[in-house]
């Protein structure tokens, strides 16, 4: 197979770990006789220095042409002022918009090895096995947003607002996914307070009402937050809106024992996929070589399932992070000592074995 694929390595940490994902696709694409070809474009932090914006028009329309983008991480300090017109982002939003991805696919599943990494206790662990769909284009982040003086007062307003066809194809793929998996889909919503939350309710119960085979719920997003720590085995996959999705994630990664551990699939009706780990730019340790690398390795697994439909590729990769694990490799914040470098060393090791 012949792929185009563009890297997008972004600020702070993402250039150290995304270098090491394309290094191990190009073992793959050795391995398997497939042909990788990548294309380097800017977004973010750096991208405003350069071009005085988060994402050129030139860099999106790339990514279109594209089989399949590969992002590291975007923002720092540097570009931190609240009262900026232009910030890191904006770059990520107007990527989403732009290629159409409309869920954001996480899963959660944490290593037998790393249970100790985790706060919660190990039998809260066993059997926990979570895919947290995020709808990722429509909510908050997309809503109308406005900052005026009322009375002498500075008010600030974002709006929350949803279609019914962009719930729609998001619970649809939830229960897509979820047929593959355990057969459970649970829905998360704040419909006591929010009329979005109504509309989400009501469309994902006429959905569930489509698929009598796989057990469906809604769960209130305070509730789903709790469940997530003290019974996190208790979920299958998980659908929620824009915003409660970027927190829940966030919280799913602790049972993980490390952000660093999780990626993402960010996918659309066709077109290509967009895949990053879940965690930031972290500037604090930019530069020193000692970012975890897994998170963005585990993202490239997802582009050669999802975008270019290698699964015994996919599933290569996803063993060889799993036996490096189980073998005792870590690097700092799981505890160890491996730089970003010989982490992934580690892992091509057992994936050429």
């Amino acid at each position: 197979m012949k792929a185009n694929i563009i890297t997008i390595p972004g600020d702070g940490i993402g250039p150290e770990v995304v270098a090491e994902a394309v290094r191990l696709l190009d073992i793959i694409a050795n391995k398997f006789g497939h042909e990788f070809k990548y294309s380097e474009q800017l977004m973010g932090g750096c991208s405003i220095d350069k071009h005085g914006v988060a994402l050129t028009d030139e860099a999106l329309a790339d990514c279109k042409a594209s089989d399949a983008v590969l992002l590291g991480a975007v923002g720092g300090p540097k570009w931190d002022d609240p009262n900026a017109k232009v910030r890191p982002e904006q770059g990520i939003l107007a990527l989403r918009k732009g290629l159409g991805v409309f869920a954001n696919l996480r899963p959660a599943k944490p290593h037998p090895a790393l249970f100790d990494s985790s706060p919660l206790k190990p039998e809260k662990l066993k059997g926990v096995d979570v895919l947290v769909i995020r709808e990722l284009t429509g909510g908050l982040y997309f809503g109308h947003k406005a900052r005026e003086k009322v009375n002498g007062h500075t008010r600030a307003i974002d709006t929350l607002e949803y279609h019914d066809y962009e719930v729609e194809r998001v619970v649809n793929l939830a229960f897509r996914l979820a047929a593959g998996r355990r057969k459970k889909v649970s829905s998360v919503d704040k419909a006591n307070i929010l009329e979005s939350g109504r509309l989400w309710r009501q469309i994902a119960s006429g959905i569930a009402a489509e698929h009598p085979d796989i057990t469906f719920e809604h769960v209130l997003v305070d509730t789903a937050a709790m469940r997530l720590v003290n019974a996190p085995a208790s979920f299958d996959v998980l659908v929620t809106e824009n915003m409660f999705g970027d927190i829940l994630t966030d919280e799913a990664s602790v049972l993980c024992g490390s952000m660093g551990m999780l990626p993402s699939a960010s996918l659309g009706e066709g077109g290509p996929g967009l895949y990053e780990p879940i965690h930031g730019s972290a500037p604090d340790i930019a530069g020193r070589g000692i970012a975890n690398p897994v998170g963005t390795i585990l993202s490239a697994a997802l582009l050669l399932r999802h975008s270019l439909h290698l699964e015994k590729e996919a599933a290569t990769v996803e063993a060889a992070v799993d036996s490096a694990i189980a073998d005792g490799c870590r690097t700092a914040d799981l505890g160890g000592k491996l730089g970003t470098k010989q982490m992934t060393d580690e892992i091509i090791t057992r994936l050429r074995a």
